[in-house]
């Protein structure tokens, strides 16, 4: 299980060169404190000369989230053989003993800081979560989202119950256009993470996001309207067309005119829509607040 709750190193500690005798303490035993980034290099490998400092840069500039070894696989064969080292420069990152990430040859500096920022949200120095979730979430939002889904992968393999980073998994599969993981995801959710408030936000968003997709244009749809008032099922399309085109208002609105239209019409579905929509805005949001109020008064005549 991956420890997420690594210290501070001294500098002089950061980075040293390590040998098949002192593997194990350096790297396994150490991992299970801060996490380890082992450089297998060798003295004759141009792209190394480029790759090694650049991760020491990186690592250094981590502050003790992170540490490093270097491996020369000239005198370490053992070592590499047993990691399959094949070609090098060759990268892994350990966590609490065991390896969790990796790469092959030279990578340019912005990769460089990104894989070394990775690997330290997964240490953590706060001895929780939280770090490794705010690293993860700006990965996301940086367009990372690969690396995004292994970070919280990580995370929920230490805390299963983390509605934050289920969240987040969710998020990066639909990121990455696997819809149908990100679907999986929602419909296997765990009990405790299904009732979570943000959990069931993130379920409406999507279901209204599916429903949005299959609307049709706005413009067609009031056209509709303009030629038949009471064609409910173009007035709900309208509603989600709009909300397709992120006029949450326009949608609400036209929802609770069909409302007052027909309350009952196709299972009470304006209704039902204006739930998904509530929950999808969030209870502080202005315009959920308003659109319940509006909706309650209706309800209530």
């Amino acid at each position: 299980m991956l420890e997420l709750n690594g210290g501070n190193a001294p500098a002089g500690d950061l980075i040293k060169d390590v040998s098949e005798a002192t593997f194990m303490a350096d790297v396994i035993e150490a991992s299970k404190e801060t996490p380890v980034i082992v450089d297998f290099w060798a003295p004759w490998c141009g792209p190394c000369k480029t790759l090694g400092p650049a991760l020491e840069d990186a690592v250094t500039k981590a502050g003790g989230k992170v540490r490093m070894v270097k491996v020369n696989v000239d005198e370490n064969q053992m070592i590499a053989g047993q990691m399959r080292v094949q070609s090098i420069p060759a990268v892994f990152a350990f966590v609490d003993g065991q390896p969790v990430d990796g790469f092959q040859g030279a990578l340019p500096p912005s990769e460089i800081k990104a894989f070394v920022d990775k690997v330290a949200a997964l240490g953590g120095d706060d001895g929780g979560l939280e770090e490794a979730i705010t690293m993860a979430e700006e990965m996301l939002e940086q367009g990372a989202a690969e690396d995004a889904a292994q970070t919280f992968a990580a995370i929920l393999g230490e805390d299963a119950s983390s509605v934050a980073a289920y969240v987040g998994m969710v998020k990066s599969h639909i990121a990455l256009k696997d819809m149908d993981r990100a679907q999986k995801l929602v419909d296997e959710a765990p009990d405790d993470i299904a009732k979570d408030a943000v959990f069931m936000a993130l379920k409406a968003q999507m279901e209204l996001a599916a429903g949005a997709v299959d609307a049709g244009e706005v413009s067609s749809l009031q056209a509709k309207l303009e030629a038949n008032g009471d064609d409910h099922q173009a007035r709900l399309d309208l509603a989600m067309a709009l909300l397709g085109n992120d006029d949450a208002e326009g949608a609400i609105n036209t929802l609770l005119d069909l409302f007052k239209r027909d309350r009952e019409w196709n299972d009470a579905a304006a209704k039902t829509q204006l739930f998904k929509i509530f929950e999808s805005l969030g209870p502080k949001d202005e315009l959920a607040k308003t659109g319940r109020r509006k909706l309650s008064s209706m309800i209530f005549l």
